[in-house]
């Protein structure tokens, strides 16, 4: 069966105002708003592969160094992702312990496994389970609005502590790092354009438009 496309139709999109324009060439600025309009975004892959390499990078760190730590009259703690879940699930904080392990450890990784594979598939024009594949990226964009929760939770930690005066915390290097895999990762995923999905080989083939004459109009 033939994949009927909005480029094999003559069709563009603009990626700022998502007006729709028929008889109009890659390039060419919308007739709304100005942007130049591209079939799909320019340089996709490459940054998003720019961005997923450095994200890779610092979630080394980010596991390894010390995000909080903990002082009090018995001393103080330095305490890694890894390590500060251990601390709170001890001290009988199951709930932050679990969010901290969910948030910081298990949704960082799921991000990054998953837009590799999105990446490692669109470059190849792979046509495996695509639906799956576009449903995934949705669900990266919705896990997304909440990345930077741990971070709020350690924030708010560090006030309650001290305000309770039982011991003093402050955040370590280590989520600074941590900082920096999240917004990587934000940004890898809004650089990687999901209609790179359904290019695959075939598709491609067949989706060059035959030529038309050169009549931007709106399509409503």
């Amino acid at each position: 069966m033939t994949i009927q496309t909005a480029a094999g139709l003559g069709l563009l999109s603009c990626h700022h105002c998502g007006t729709v324009w028929r008889d109009t060439g890659e390039g060419e600025p919308c007739g709304r708003c100005g942007t130049h309009l591209h079939r799909r975004k320019p340089q996709s892959i490459q940054r998003t592969w720019a961005y997923l390499i450095a994200a890779c990078i610092m979630y080394v760190p980010a596991n390894l160094l010390p995000v909080m730590i903990t002082k009090s009259l018995l001393g103080s703690q330095y305490d890694t992702i890894l390590s500060g879940v251990i601390y709170f699930w001890v001290s009988g904080a199951y709930g932050l312990a679990a969010i901290i392990f969910i948030a910081s450890f298990l949704v960082p990784l799921f991000k990054l496994t998953s837009l590799i594979l999105l990446a490692v598939l669109a470059q190849r024009h792979s046509d495996w389970r695509q639906p799956e594949r576009a449903k995934l990226y949705q669900a990266l964009e919705i896990i997304g609005r909440w990345s930077m929760l741990d971070v709020f939770v350690v924030s708010l930690l560090v006030g309650l502590v001290r305000i309770q005066g039982f011991a003093e915390i402050t955040a370590g290097v280590g989520i600074a790092a941590f900082g920096a895999v999240v917004v990587l990762t934000m940004l890898a995923s809004l650089s990687f354009d999901a209609r790179l999905t359904w290019d695959t080989k075939d598709v491609m083939e067949d989706e060059e438009p035959e030529p038309r004459m050169a009549s931007k109009e709106q399509v409503v």
